[in-house]
């Protein structure tokens, strides 16, 4: 079955555990049914500000799966307050701040205001995103890791773009992709790899290497 067209392995990701105690974690956590091609994903903000939110991606999400070619330009109105809010809530509240040293709470004092304000700016072609600001964080190793830190506001609108970007790419994706994916992460992927390689007959894996000297955005 792993090597079937757009589907993922058995059920290899453990919803118990996340890799403490090597492969003993991923063997003995609780799987999940084997994944077909894209897993639907719950567009619904977990927040109080849900709306018409979640029918509006999911209307996206079903045009997209129907049509794999569709061409999809008028997508701006889909960012909207509430949306910004839902972002801005997803947001680490101790979250470093960028270069205009904005915190989660000092934004947060006016919210209301401050996300009309953006959502205006937004809608009419006038908002500019401001530069991040460069931190290091030093390695084990001695050397540094570069972290590009994003205002707050940019982060807002990042994750409200995001967020509609991904009903349309989500159904391109296949069952086995973890990488930058909503509720998914490296954990993750590291998990089913162990238990892929513990309860099935594995041919060949394919490895990727990242270089330590790419630039890596926080928040």
């Amino acid at each position: 079955m792993m090597n079937e067209h757009e589907k993922s392995d058995r059920p290899v990701v453990p919803a118990s555990h996340r890799n403490k105690g090597a492969f003993a974690s991923a063997d003995g956590g609780e799987g999940r049914g084997l994944a077909k091609g894209n897993p639907s994903q719950d567009n619904t903000d977990r927040t109080q500000c849900r709306g018409n939110v979640p029918s509006a991606l999911e209307r996206i999400r079903k045009a997209a799966l129907r049509d794999r070619r569709s061409k999809f330009t008028a997508l701006l109105h889909h960012v909207t307050i509430e949306r910004l809010r839902s972002s801005y809530l997803r947001i680490r509240p101790r979250a470093a701040a960028g270069v205009d040293g904005i915190t989660w709470q000092h934004y947060g004092k006016e919210l209301q205001s401050n996300l009309e304000d953006l959502h205006a700016r937004v809608h009419r072609g006038a908002y500019r995103a401001k530069p991040s600001r460069r931190v290091f964080i030093p390695k084990p190793d001695g050397r540094q890791r570069p972290l590009g830190i994003a205002a707050l506001e940019d982060k807002v609108l990042q994750g409200a773009v995001a967020e509609v970007m991904n009903s349309i790419y989500e159904v391109d994706f296949v069952g086995f992709s973890y990488g930058f994916r909503p509720k998914r992460g490296a954990h993750d992927a590291l998990d089913a790899l162990a238990v892929g390689l513990l309860r099935k007959k594995v041919n060949w894996m394919l490895t990727s290497v990242v270089s330590s000297t790419s630039s890596t955005t926080s928040g």
